[in-house]
């Protein structure tokens, strides 16, 4: 291979292919350094058990913009998503279960077991969530915009820029005014904490704690925090399962994604090499110069553009004293809080929920399985979390991919994925992830056969990954899936940190493309298509 390339792209995750698809379409010479032997980042598929194909991280998809898919030709290249109907269903110990998907009269009838006013109040606030979706889904397909006053000698912004930003800002003030009366409700969801907004919508407590669960997902904060709400809104936004807010699996494992949107990079000449571990990103005069591989390979390039996090791209990557003094500050202050696990399970069969039983799989596998019945069941799991103890009840958000995709599995075996809220990165009393995570896996799973007695009878395999696994694995601070906390002052224009929230960085020709940088989390490709439009307009 080459030496020498226009641009660079550290990590080979979803969001790095975009970008390396969307330069290498613009003519430039594009090289992307995946670390690991597979691509995908998080949203890979792996071969960790014979005839099994598992998404070992992320497990669903929605949020990945249609442009991308349609620009780039992502289904023509073989990406397949499945919908999920139903696509929620919680069940309780009492033996009653609520089953929800994109179903209106299905829905109704459901949460009716348990209040007839919820059942009438839910098409509202679902239509509410959607018309404040409808105002923020245009703001993640672009670059975010740097509005505040910051001393020049921090960042020189031109013209040009300072327009363009204005003109982004002016456009979000349009379509906040097009929200009229639910202006103030906008405001809540988009600052605000996600259970006083559920208890004044709604009274039981099943729909209550369903909704919340999504909420907290890859969160270190309970439903009772500021800026969990904000969550809620992203279980109406995408479309990349067929409608809005309808979430699907990837045929093949979620893997799937990262296989189609490599076969676009070759097409374009883009060359990608696994296993190259980045050591080090090399500056000359404030400009990057090169990329150094742990081998010591040298790959020359005006243009680095990294998917990692903040923290590894600027404290691992660069030498200290090429970065100011105020920039290293801010980020060194990103909140990396995480206190999620991922547990996966191959099964001889199919769970047997006491709350709906059938033989085999039925429609309630389908989607997401919510364990966790209450706001104060969640709320209690994260009270441990906070002092550094994984929760002795947690909250799990599990879903069973085989139950619509028959390619990921032996014939009658199933895969279960389980996310686990609330798992401590910062563990106290002298606990160690890799001493405890198995003990804390059976915990998990001891929960589950309370709901569907079969299970732990029924694992053939298990792969249990701690947030220190994460952080290993996926080069995750922190383990947080995010690449930062998604918390109000780490969004928009305050990320990764205020003043540079344009994919930029003050090294020139250095990028940020990943979740690191707005909008942030989930498998959306806005950070790397965002990002290459902002390197090929300096270019």
């Amino acid at each position: 291979m080459k030496t020498q390339y226009d641009c660079i792209v550290i990590g080979g995750g979803h969001n790095g292919l975009v970008a390396a698809a969307y330069l290498a379409k613009a003519g430039k010479s594009v090289c992307v350094l995946e670390r690991r032997h597979v691509l995908g980042g998080c949203a890979v598929t792996e071969a960790l058990w014979p005839g099994y194909r598992v998404s070992t991280a992320a497990y669903v998809i929605s949020l990945f913009l249609p442009e991308i898919m349609h620009e780039l030709r992502l289904k023509h290249h073989g990406l397949k998503i499945l919908p999920r109907n139903p696509s929620s269903f919680t069940p309780m110990l009492d033996g009653r279960h609520l089953l929800m998907g994109p179903d209106a009269a299905e829905n109704h009838r459901q949460i009716s077991k348990f209040s007839r006013r919820d059942a009438d109040q839910y098409p509202r606030y679902q239509a509410l969530l959607e018309r404040v979706a409808d105002v923020l889904e245009p703001v993640l397909a672009k670059a975010a915009p740097d509005p505040l006053p910051l001393p020049k000698e921090q960042r020189k912004i031109g013209v040009g820029k300072r327009l363009r930003d204005t003109g982004k800002m002016w456009d979000l003030y349009q379509a906040m005014a097009g929200l009229g009366a639910d202006l103030p409700e906008a405001i809540e969801l988009l600052t605000g904490a996600a259970r006083p907004i559920l208890e004044r919508w709604f009274e039981a407590e099943v729909l209550r704690a369903t909704l919340a669960t999504d909420a907290i997902i890859g969160a270190f904060a309970p439903p009772s925090a500021p800026g969990t709400a904000y969550v809620l809104l992203h279980h109406v936004m995408g479309e990349a399962g067929g409608s809005r807010g309808v979430w699907g699996y990837v045929q093949g494992g979620m893997g799937g994604l990262a296989a189609a949107l490599e076969t676009v990079c070759r097409e374009l000449r883009v060359d990608i090499r696994r296993e190259a571990d980045v050591r080090h990103i090399a500056t000359d005069q404030g400009k990057v110069s090169a990329v150094i591989l742990a081998d010591n390979t040298v790959l020359e390039a005006p243009v680095v553009a990294s998917s990692v996090d903040a923290h590894q791209t600027f404290e691992r990557f660069l030498d200290p004293q090429v970065l100011p003094a105020d920039f290293r500050a801010a980020g060194g202050r990103i909140d990396y809080a995480s206190a999620s696990a991922k547990i996966n399970l191959a099964l001889s069969e199919a769970p047997r929920f006491t709350s709906a039983m059938s033989n085999g799989v039925g429609p309630h596998h389908h989607g997401t399985i919510h364990i966790g019945e209450t706001l104060d069941t969640i709320e209690r799991a994260y009270d441990e979390a906070k002092y550094g103890r994984p929760s002795t009840e947690p909250i799990l958000e599990i879903t069973m991919p085989t139950s619509v995709d028959a390619t990921i599995a032996p014939p009658g075996k199933h895969l279960l994925s389980m996310f686990v809220q609330y798992a401590p990165y910062q563990l106290a009393d002298g606990l160690q992830w890799d001493n405890i995570k198995e003990d804390f896996a059976d915990r998990c799973v001891k929960l589950l056969g309370r709901y569907a007695p079969n299970v732990p009878n029924a694992i053939e395999h298990r792969q249990v990954l701690s947030p220190l696994d994460l952080e290993r694995t996926f080069g995750l601070t922190g383990g947080n899936i995010m690449q930062g906390a998604m918390n109000a002052n780490q969004l928009y224009s305050f990320r990764p940190v205020a003043g540079w929230a344009d994919h930029r960085s003050p090294i020139q020709g250095l990028y940020l493309c990943g979740a690191a940088s707005h909008p942030g989390g989930g498998v959306m490709g806005a950070c790397g298509k965002n990002a290459a439009q902002e390197i090929l307009r300096d270019a």
